[in-house]
């Protein structure tokens, strides 16, 4: 019996397919991650068009800080490891790493997105 090739694939095919099919630890620390960013930023947004200019530096590191952190919590607790036998949950410490490393570039996109686009276009 003659064994297959495996197919070549160009870069680009690779890089759809790992976008269709994330892996599902990563794809929850993200939905987390974002959530929690998004309902941060929407307050941060608020808090900006609220208050004065200088009270929005310490809400800013409070931000970051509530959203490393709770990425991290979050994640650690929705992201399992796999186990062979049914019904055995487990956790590590890795998926909370996980949704920390996961939260640092969410963080930073979100700040841009409320800040550089949608506060000039509120301020217009």
């Amino acid at each position: 019996m003659s064994e297959r090739e495996p197919i070549r694939r160009s870069w680009l095919q690779v890089r759809w397919r790992q976008l269709r099919n994330p892996p599902p630890p990563v794809l929850r620390a993200v939905v987390a991650n974002f959530a929690l960013a998004g309902a941060g930023g929407l307050m941060l947004l608020l808090a900006d068009l609220a208050l004065p200019s200088d009270a929005l530096p310490p809400l800013i590191a409070v931000y970051l800080f509530a959203v490393l952190a709770g990425g991290s919590l979050l994640t650690y607790l929705w992201v399992e490891l796999p186990t062979g036998a049914s019904g055995v949950r487990r956790r590590s410490g890795w998926a909370a790493l996980l949704g920390l490393f996961a939260a640092l570039p969410i963080c930073y996109l979100v700040l841009v997105v409320v800040f550089q686009v949608v506060r000039p276009l509120i301020a217009g």
